[in-house]
């Protein structure tokens, strides 16, 4: 019987899933996986994307922990692709590889003044308030009144983490740089701006429910934003989730903040709807000085078109939040368009030729783009692998495919790689760290402090 040594490159959900469906699917041959990921943990943006106080968004970790603790999985922590290992090292000792590298960084946009000081990039804030340990340990929060852009759940999380109350997180993961830095913070408002009206939003219900539970934090709407056209009233009659967004909303507009009018919360977070971004203004010195945006209004089908009113709001920073956007990898083919790896249904594509590269696959978002719910990840993992399955007489012809080949090449080239046994000596550890101050966990943030736990060194 034939045996398929396999290496996944992206230890976060679509990774673990591909592993996981692979080993369950019905097929005529053995499998053996290795599993290598280039941060000393596991679970990619389940542990370093999700906000601190989403606990049953983190929850996912326990299904992929199950996975992972099986023990047909070996995972190498703390091993850069392109780096540490490349891809003629995998064709070495695999007959195929799935990449499913996610995407970690900012979608750009095209504004004049973006650049200013005080800009800044949705996901590297979410990295920092999340202790990713390559990104710096301080965060500038002396803004008053701050904009964030885009409205999804990413900008949601942004909002929530600039407004709420630091002492409100001890109950979470966050590390104490991060708690620190939040306590210090100067914001008294978060303005929330969107393209669209309140039925097009890209929001879930229970993320926009959370923004009006807040402690000492009023939550800001106004009328102006909520004068429907068809099109949007037919969206709320149709579709449930937006029936219970609206439904939200309009409860926000009974409450004394409503219009900016009162409310007694030390800050505010204000959502203003039909505000389409034209620039950020900067003051003599290239700071952000205030976001400049046009009034818009429905065409009746969905969308909007401009009105031609402008309105300027001060503000001394600014994030982007409007999509995560894939980094390439060395070796792999890459569309610096999409942010994703060219691919049909999982099978990676020569990028000029749309040629199939025999033996490499992706799955997850820096397959199929960063859209969707982790939910999502599972289907999309089961199309890879059903092509990768199908495509035996395709795959490498490795020169070694011993267990033993990877952990000898990783011990020569000097690469301190974390396995399964660390992960739960770290996990134990911050655990441990956070029984001590009366908190579930406490995330160790430092590179070399995570290896050295995971390595018991």
């Amino acid at each position: 019987m034939t045996k398929l040594r396999l290496a996944i490159v992206g230890a976060g959900p679509a990774g673990i899933y591909a592993a996981d469906i692979l080993l369950k699917a019905e097929r005529k041959f053995d499998v053996s996986i290795d599993l290598f990921e280039q941060l000393p943990a596991p679970y990619g943006l389940v542990r370093y994307g999700v906000a601190p106080d989403h606990p049953r968004i983190k929850g996912i970790i326990n299904a992929l922990r199950d996975v992972l603790d099986r023990g047909d999985i070996r995972i190498f922590g703390n091993v850069r692709f392109g780096e540490d290992i490349t891809l003629d090292d995998l064709k070495q000792h695999y007959h195929a590889v799935i990449f499913s590298t996610g995407a970690i960084r900012d979608t750009n946009l095209d504004l004049p003044g973006i650049d200013a000081e005080g800009s800044y990039g949705a996901a590297d804030f979410v990295s920092w308030f999340d202790g990713h340990p390559d990104v710096p340990r301080e965060w500038p929060l002396e803004a008053e009144s701050v904009a964030v852009i885009g409205n999804g759940n990413v900008a949601l999380d942004v909002s929530r983490m600039l407004a709420k109350h630091a002492d409100d997180l001890l109950s979470t993961e966050i590390p104490p740089n991060v708690y620190e830095g939040l306590k210090a913070s100067k914001v008294t408002d978060v303005h929330v701006f969107g393209r669209r009206g309140p039925a097009q939003v890209k929001f879930t219900p229970l993320e926009l429910r959370e923004l009006g539970e807040l402690h000492d934090v009023d939550t800001v709407v106004y009328d102006e934003d909520f004068e429907y056209d068809q099109a949007s009233l037919d969206a709320i009659a149709s579709n449930k989730q937006v029936m219970v967004i609206d439904r939200v909303l309009q409860s926000w507009r009974q409450r004394p903040a409503a219009n900016n009018a009162g409310g007694e919360a030390s800050r505010r977070l204000h959502l203003h709807f039909y505000a389409k971004p034209l620039e950020v203004v900067t003051d003599d010195e290239g700071r952000v000085a205030a976001f400049r945006y046009e009034r818009t209004r429905p065409d009746g089908q969905g969308g909007v078109v401009g009105t031609g009113e402008i309105r300027e709001v001060p503000i001394q920073a600014m994030y982007r939040a409007i999509g995560y956007f894939g980094s390439p990898l060395p070796g792999v083919p890459f569309d610096k368009r999409h942010g994703v790896i060219p691919n049909r249904e999982g099978q990676v594509l020569h990028k000029d030729s749309n040629e199939r590269v025999p033996g490499v696959y992706a799955t997850g978002w820096i397959k199929r783009g960063p859209v969707g719910l982790i939910g999502h990840t599972k289907s999309d993992a089961m199309e890879t692998v059903r092509h990768l399955i199908n495509d035996q007489g395709s795959w490498w012809q490795p020169v070694d495919t011993s267990e033993e080949a990877i952990p000898a090449l990783l011990d020569a080239r000097g690469v301190k790689y974390t396995d399964l046994d660390g992960w739960h000596n770290l996990d134990q550890h911050e655990l441990a760290l956070g029984e001590a101050e009366g908190r579930i966990r406490v995330k160790v943030v430092p590179r070399d402090e995570m290896v050295r736990v995971s390595r018991a060194e």
